[in-house]
């Protein structure tokens, strides 16, 4: 699955940080650009259960 999507970021203290402009809750850091870049399509992927199996098992949960 191919998004093309605005990462909006900038540098903190230590660390660089990120979000996506489609999708302003996720949100991560990085040591540099390129890893804030990747652990943002990492986050996106997980957002949309890409890598979740067809054999899966749900349960409702208190948060």
């Amino acid at each position: 699955m191919n998004a093309n999507m605005t990462m909006v970021y900038w540098k903190g203290e230590k660390f660089w940080l990120g979000k996506l402009k489609e999708h302003p809750e996720i949100m991560t850091q990085g040591r540099t650009l390129k890893e804030l870049e990747e652990n943002l399509r990492d986050a996106y992927q997980m957002m949309v259960m890409d890598e979740v199996p067809e054999e899966h098992r749900e349960k409702a949960i208190a948060v």
